[in-house]
């Protein structure tokens, strides 16, 4: 400890290009503790599914629609426990009351995109049958089952909003289909649902979900169809027998279907960005590499421009471990200087993001509850920025600890 001195006089002497250094190793950190974050996320998510819940959906995209006539076949087919009718609400909190909408129902005006959030209809009862990870008060879910216009939402919607048990608020679709000319759909929150996030998880509970129902009933006499059917069954080591069988029903029809696991349709959300997890991990390879190359050469003009100091330490008695010692200090200073501002970095984007107006809530439409830095993510990165610090630094150490002082000081 009593040479740190010399190895923070020895940074400040070209403090342009120590900055820039560690500015460089802070960007190499922040990109990998971001991107290693947001595959945290996924990875979450993705565990959080079920092997017993599978997805029926229309074959061509998520856009089609599939007919509510496929529920009863779908339960016929063996080893299926229950079914239940799904379909993604889409809607935000409009800026006008019910009756107040725009003549033209395809119109977006009175959309507040600032206030969306994951709304669903469900079969509540099948639906919520499948998901023990999503607990409601007994006596609220009697209430929510009683309620034609009832709706129960998770912990995080109510704080966000500060809506309790009794409050009413209006939802309107963006989703042509699902709009009407009478104006926006009135809900009245008749619970919250929690998780025991120790047990399960990666549970998402910023999603709203209502009656089936209700949204067909409103926009009757159009036939909407059903989004997705969820389907449980009794083995999930049956998965993709009971798909396939599922599909088996509907290959000759207009509107055939894929049947996947849970965990495989979540999935096909992220693949759309393609292979993300390759993407991000070659990204900060790539960086990691790069950062690698600039505080190696930094470090090696450091010492090329101090072979006379390196000289004079020796010849006044410093060993060559001691020189060694000098050098493979500063690149590990920049190393952890790097690091630890790229952490905090990466941390305060995260933050930023997740709690951004909006952004939250699209995340959680998409089935993430939220990005955060983890503890083992950021222990990594900063482990990655003293490693890099060390490997930069031991080339020109080992160049400085060989050097004899009739040679360096003969090229004076």
């Amino acid at each position: 400890m009593k040479y740190l001195p010399f190895v923070f006089k020895h940074l400040r002497r070209n403090w342009v290009r120590t900055t820039s250094t560690v500015v460089a190793m802070a960007v190499c950190i922040f990109l990998l503790c971001t991107l290693r974050s947001v595959l945290s996320e996924v990875d979450g998510m993705l565990e959080a599914s079920s092997a017993s819940r599978l997805v029926t959906r229309h074959s061509v995209s998520l856009t089609f629609n599939l007919p509510m006539a496929y529920e009863s076949r779908i339960q016929s087919v063996p080893g299926v426990k229950r079914v239940a009718k799904t379909a993604w609400f889409g809607g935000s909190l409009p800026a006008k009351k019910e009756g107040q909408a725009d003549a033209d129902a395809g119109s977006d005006s009175t959309t507040d995109w600032s206030n969306f959030f994951n709304n669903m209809a469900v079969d509540a009862e099948a639906y919520f049958a499948m998901y023990p990870e999503l607990v409601v008060p007994p006596d609220q879910w009697q209430s929510f089952k009683e309620t034609r216009s009832g709706c129960v939402i998770g912990s995080k919607l109510a704080k966000k909003f500060n809506w309790k048990v009794g409050d009413k608020f209006f939802l309107e679709s963006f989703i042509p289909p699902y709009r009407r000319r009478s104006g926006p759909f009135e809900f009245v929150v008749s619970g919250i649902y929690d998780a025991d996030l120790a047990k399960f998880p990666g549970t998402d509970v910023s999603t709203m979900y209502f009656h089936f129902d209700y949204l067909k009933e409103g926009v009757a006499p159009r036939d909407i169809g059903v989004g997705t059917f969820m389907v449980e069954i009794d083995d999930g080591n049956q998965a993709a027998s009971v798909g396939k069988a599922i599909d088996a029903l509907f290959e000759n029809s207009s509107a055939t279907s894929i049947t996947e696991t849970e965990q495989a349709f979540k999935a096909s959300f992220i693949a759309m960005a393609g292979n993300l997890a390759f993407l991000l991990n070659g990204i900060g390879l790539a960086v990691s590499f790069t950062i690698l190359l600039v505080t190696a050469n930094t470090m090696s003009m450091a010492v090329r421009e101090r072979r006379t100091e390196i000289g004079v330490l020796k010849t006044l008695g410093f060993s060559s471990a001691h020189v060694m010692g000098f050098v493979v200090g500063e690149a590990l200073l920049l190393g952890i200087l790097g690091g630890a501002l790229g952490v905090f970095g990466s941390q305060g984007l995260l933050y930023a993001v997740s709690h951004a107006p909006g952004v939250s809530d699209i995340l959680a439409g998409i089935g993430l509850t939220g990005l955060e830095l983890k503890p083992a993510v950021a222990v990594l990165g900063f482990f990655i920025a003293v490693a890099l610090g060390l490997f930069a630094g031991l080339v020109p150490a080992l160049s400085a600890y060989r050097a004899k002082i009739t040679d360096i000081l003969r090229t004076v």
